[in-house]
Parts: C-alpha cells; structure tokens; sequence
C-alpha cells in the first residue's frame, strides 16, 4: 500500500533557511512558546505552488506534526483553496515560527531580523514565478504581507493578494457565546466570499477547474467547506489518526506555566483494540 508523504526540505533556498533561522532573542518567550521549537512551512517547496498562503501562529497539533496548519484551521484554508480549484499546487508559511504566547509586542513584530528572515522565505516561494495569488490569514499575516511589500522586490509585486479573517476568528471572538459564535461564522465567510470573488478570476493554473460560477460559502459551516490535509502534507510515517481529527493533543496543567510545558497526546478511542 503506497502512503504518500512530504520529504520536507530537500533542496536549496529552503535547506538553508531551516537550517539558519532567528535564535530565540528575537521570538522572545514571554510573547511565544520557543521551547517547542520553530515550525516552517506546509505544501510544496518544489516550485509547483501556484497560490501563497501566510498563516499564523501555530498550536498544538502543529507542534507535534512539525507542519503548519494541519488542525481544525488548515481544513478551513483547505476548503477555501479548494474553491479556487487547488488541491495540491500551494504552499503555507507562518507569520512567525512559533506559537504566540499572550501576544506579540510592536516593537518584536517589527525586529529586522524576524522580518528580514520571513521576507526571505517569501522571496524563495515568489522567484520562481509560478505563483499567482497571495492569501493572508489574519491581522498578523496581513501585516507580514505588508512589511514584504515595503521591499524593493516587494513594491515591484503584482500578485493578486486576498488578506481574508482567520479560520478560526468566530470561537476566539465569540468566547463561548453561542450567538456571537453564529454572527462572527457568517460575517468570517462573507469575508471569504469576497476574497473569492476577487481571486478566481485572477488564478490561471488551478489543480482542479474552477466552475464559472463559484460556489459561495453559505451563512455557516457546511460539511463540504472542511477539506482533509492531503496525506503528502505531512512528514513519512506519521499515524493516519493524526492527520484525519483534532482533539488528540491538548496542553494541560494547573497553571499557565505547567500547560506550556505540557502537551498531552492522546490515542483516539478505536485504534487500540
């Protein structure tokens, strides 16, 4: 039986650029969990990417799979790239290497070298050109956009670019609310609609075609706007149960302290018989 796999950083800019990042000086750790260690990319680093996602901050399932949004966030991006008929050609990296701890100071999102370093990881995915839109998820991956177009080689960008709200931004705005949950899922894919509209007709190489009239996201969650990560996403070997559900890890602990230095890692009931 053939278990499709990503080989991860193979060849060069990007062997170079997982092998020399930032020390933690510049992601301090009271702003992000730099004892779990930096986290890259997920996609294709081969030059077959035709759409640049850039994401933020990963969480726990990210930290264990070593790949970016692989939880209940990436299966949303997953939907909306599928939308724009992509179910392989793309690539994701994040706004920062690390998860955020409380928040992110001005004065660290702004450190030359963490942006500088960023900016090197676009301009590897960008010179081959074979991209063809951007999408960024997020205030703080909008701001990374940004801070690359301020580049020389930035401002000479034309790509289509989306900034559109984070998959997740109706649960973190709505803190249990049930009814602001409903009001921020239909505003975030309103939001998406729009991105959508704006995009299709800019995107030339789809995987897949894309139907002359788009299939626009409803007032929520449909079954179908929550895609699986393909199986090539993530690194050889790594269990299926950890590529098909969330919930199998989860930071526990007392104190804040002992849930950051913590992440427990459960087997879905079924798989052990």
């Amino acid at each position: 039986m053939s278990h499709p796999f990503d080989p991860g950083c193979t060849q060069e800019p990007f062997l170079t650029l997982c092998r020399d990042y930032p020390d933690s000086d510049v992601y301090p750790s009271n702003q992000f969990r730099v004892e779990w260690g930096p986290i890259f990319y997920r996609g294709r680093l081969d030059g077959s990417a035709h759409i640049l996602v850039i994401g933020q901050d990963p969480a726990q399932h990210e930290t264990v799979v070593r790949r970016i949004l692989v939880g209940e966030a990436g299966r949303r991006a997953q939907g909306f790239l599928k939308k724009l008929g992509f179910t392989r050609s793309y690539v994701f990296i994040n706004t920062f290497l690390y998860s955020v701890y409380g928040s992110v100071k001005s004065k660290t999102a702004s450190d030359t070298r963490l942006v500088d370093y960023r900016n090197a990881w676009i301009k590897a995915l960008l010179d081959g050109g074979k991209v063809e839109a951007v999408v960024a998820l997020g205030q703080a991956a909008d701001q990374a956009w940004t801070l690359w177009k301020a580049t020389p080689q930035g401002s000479a960008t034309t790509l289509p670019y989306a900034p559109i709200s984070h998959p997740t931004r109706p649960e973190s705005a709505s803190k249990g609310d049930k009814a602001k949950l409903v009001a921020e899922t239909r505003k975030l894919l309103q939001n998406w609609n729009g991105a959508l509209t704006t995009l299709a007709p800019k995107i030339k190489h789809p995987d897949v075609p894309i139907p002359h009239s788009l299939s626009p996201y409803g007032t929520t969650w449909a079954d179908t706007d929550r895609v699986p990560i393909p199986k090539e996403d993530f690194p050889a070997g790594l269990p299926s149960w950890m590529q098909e559900n969330d919930g199998w890890a989860d930071r526990k602990g007392k104190t804040q302290l002992a849930k950051r230095r913590n992440i427990t890692i459960t087997v879905p009931s079924g798989v052990v018989k």
